[in-house]
This record gives structure tokens, C-alpha cells and sequence, in this order.
């Protein structure tokens, strides 16, 4: 099974593909996870990467494509994968398509979550991280019991340069500008499913598993 997540920041995409990629035991691959694994190493690629994510900016397709294409040639993606950030642009799903027609695959579904702006503000602007340990939370809906602290490891909370309001809001912008024709491009292919993301977790995952004949 070859799937596509799409939806906006917010919207639940890391959540959801960790529920079904357990189900379906089929990789994760998410380009964000990359990035940010890259950044925090200070590699050239991450260096490259965080001074557009920062900026509430999409990564450049030069950068993107070359380590989609990598990830789907290793062994583990012979029997599937869920693919989680990517594409967000026409020329990006061109580029997939060509890949996946040189690995002799096709992609079964695009599964893509809709979720209200501004639920998605509160979701984005109200997350916190651990400085040590990594770990999330949310002060509205999943607040640390330690405070300012993280009560796994007791580590520093802060919020991420890109969940700050004003970069937000722009993520959101460059999201809808560039997407629009990518919904548009897979509902011809016969391939998309939107779906509404502003519900319970569960029934989410049980909308998309029944659409991708899982349930």
C-alpha cells in the first residue's frame, strides 16, 4: 500500500501516520522528521533547510526531491509507505510520479485531512517542546502536569521558533497558495480522499484504514 498525507500544519498528519503505519506495517516518511533531524545535526542540508523553516517557508524542491527519492529506493519501501509532507506542489508530485514509475510502483491513495484555520492556530501556536528529552505537549490540550517543565525528564519547555503566531499564519498562507493545485491534480488522478480532521483521533484513523480497504 503506497499512500499520500496531506493536510496543513495542524491538521493531525504525524499523528495519523503513526497509528497507520503500525497498522499496516509499511514506513513512515516524513520530510519534516528529515529536516529537522538535519538541523539539529548542523549539517549543510539542515543548515539549508532551517533558514526556510524558520521563516514559515517550504523547502526548496532541489532539496526535498533528492531525499524523497532516496528514502523510496531502500529496501523497507519494496512492500509500501505513507509519505507525510510530501508532495505540497505540482512540480514536487511530477517529480514523485516520474520516481515512482522508474521503481515500477503506483501510488493506491491520497488521503488529505481538513482541519478549520483556526483550530489549526490554537493547535500550532499552543504547542510546547522539551528541550531534553523532545517531548510534547500542549497548553490547552495535552498541558505538562510539571508546569513549565516537562514531567517525563524535567527539562526546559519552549515553544518552537516556527509555532510562534506571525509564522504560523504564514506557514497556513504558503500551504493553501501551494497546495490548491495539488488537491485539484490528484482528485483528477481519481486518487484523492479529503477528509474532515477536526474529530476524534479514533474516528479519523477508522475513515482513512476503510478507505484504503484496512478495516
Amino acid at each position: 500500500m503506497r499512500i499520500i498525507l496531506m493536510g496543513p500544519p495542524g491538521a493531525g498528519k504525524g499523528t495519523q501516520a503513526d497509528l497507520l503505519v503500525s497498522k499496516m506495517e509499511i514506513p513512515h516518511i516524513s520530510t519534516g522528521d528529515m529536516f529537522r533531524k538535519a538541523v539539529k545535526e548542523g549539517t549543510p542540508l539542515g543548515l539549508e533547510a532551517k533558514r526556510y523553516m524558520d521563516g514559515g517557508q517550504l523547502v526548496p524542491d532541489s532539496v526535498t526531491i533528492g531525499i524523497v527519492k532516496e528514502r523510496l529506493s531502500l529496501a523497507d519501501c519494496q512492500k509500501g509507505f505513507l509519505l507525510d509532507g510530501f508532495p505540497r506542489t505540482v512540480p514536487q508530485a511530477d517529480a514523485l510520479e516520474q520516481c515512482l514509475t522508474e521503481l515500477g510502483v503506483k501510488l493506491d491513495k491520497v488521503i488529505n485531512i481538513e482541519v478549520d484555520r483556526e483550530a489549526l492556530l490554537t493547535r500550532l501556536t499552543g504547542r510546547r517542546v522539551c528541550k531534553t528529552c523532545g517531548a510534547t505537549y500542549h497548553i490547552a490540550f495535552n498541558p505538562s502536569k510539571a508546569g513549565g517543565k516537562c514531567q517525563s525528564c524535567g527539562g526546559e519547555l519552549y515553544q518552537r521558533s516556527d509555532d510562534s503566531l506571525a509564522t504560523v499564519e504564514n506557514r497556513l498562507d504558503v500551504y493553501t497558495k501551494q497546495t490548491a493545485l495539488l488537491v485539484e491534480y490528484y482528485q483528477k488522478k481519481g486518487l484523492l480522499l479529503t477528509l474532515d480532521g477536526d474529530r476524534p483521533v479514533e474516528e479519523v484513523t477508522k475513515t482513512i484504514l476503510a478507505a484504503v480497504g484496512r478495516v
